[in-house]
């Protein structure tokens, strides 16, 4: 089999990568730029370019059996400032590789969606993907309607599609930046020196799912013959208070974070219910909370040392 990975340059993307060729898969991979924090790999093909270029994307298409789509341009926290681009940049360019999907004959794609926005506010604990889906972001808004766009050519087209509603994935290779991504941000700060912000007074409780627990789902999820969505997550909640204790553990650093006003996106509490992803796939999370970290420090630790 030979995959696409849209996005395969990323976070998740390079894990994923990773789990395809353990899994004996030939990999291209569609991004932008190459990854930020290792080589090529000698025996993945790289196509550098923009999603949104159908001429770009129709030439990543050549020739492959399935496809992994897990790119995106915004992140909750930025969808909102600028919703058009939002849509622009990712519903629109995946309707259009719906359409490119059906006129090459490519059946078989797996989709990454937000199982931390598509449901909203949550009106039970754990969430199951029956949930309602009342998203309070453009970018879960977005996420729910690429989602339904993919069930209509499953219904109309016959497209063999697995949507993976992700939790909050995090281990190495997580980037720097802040902008996403709560355990990997304050363990770059912390290798730096920096102060940890929490939002709001630490309750806010999500699941989080380490990156490759994540990859592997995905892989599970391109080698089987179910549809439709699931859940991927560890089926646990975490709050932030939670998080900053872990890190504390895990790096042995006593520091004690800023807490900052509340953002009115942040949902309070949401976390998933796996069960159907374990049935489906054979699937279960096997990495802890408290290992997760500790390994996302030691190659933080290892970045920090090649960068001095």
């Amino acid at each position: 089999m030979k995959v696409l990975v849209i996005g395969g340059c990323g976070f998740i993307g390079s894990h994923i990568v990773d789990s395809l060729q353990a899994a004996g898969a030939a990999v291209r991979v569609l991004d932008r730029r190459p990854e930020a924090f290792r080589e090529q790999l000698p025996d993945v093909e790289y196509n550098f370019g923009d999603f949104s270029d159908p001429f770009q994307l129709l030439e990543a298409l050549e020739g492959v059996d399935a496809v992994m789509h897990c790119a995106s341009t915004t992140v909750p926290s930025t969808s909102n400032v600028d919703p058009v681009a939002d849509i622009t940049g990712n519903l629109i360019s995946t309707v259009r590789l719906l359409k490119l999907l059906r006129q090459m004959n490519i059946k078989k794609l797996v989709y990454l969606s937000s199982g931390g926005t598509v449901y909203g506010i949550p009106q039970v604990d754990p969430v199951s993907e029956d949930h309602p889906q009342n998203p309070i972001s453009s970018y879960g808004i977005v996420k729910s309607a690429i989602e339904k766009y993919i069930y209509m050519e499953e219904q109309l087209h016959g497209l063999n599609a697995v949507v993976l509603r992700a939790s909050n994935p995090y281990g190495p290779r997580q980037g720097h930046t802040g902008i996403q991504g709560i355990i990997g941000t304050y363990l770059w700060k912390l290798s730096r020196g920096e102060n940890l912000e929490v939002w709001g007074d630490g309750s806010v409780v999500r699941d989080f799912i380490y990156v490759k627990d994540m990859a592997d789902i995905c892989v599970a999820a391109l080698h089987s013959e179910k549809r439709g969505c699931f859940n991927a997550g560890a089926g646990e909640g975490a709050s932030v208070n939670e998080i900053v204790e872990a890190v504390r553990v895990a790096t042995g650093i006593d520091f004690q974070p800023t807490y900052k006003a509340s953002r009115a996106y942040d949902v309070p509490r949401i976390v998933l219910d796996i069960d159907r992803a374990k049935d489906a796939f054979g699937w279960a999370p096997k990495v802890s909370l408290v290992e997760g970290v500790a390994e996302s420090w030691k190659w933080v630790q290892s970045q920090s040392r090649a960068a001095r």
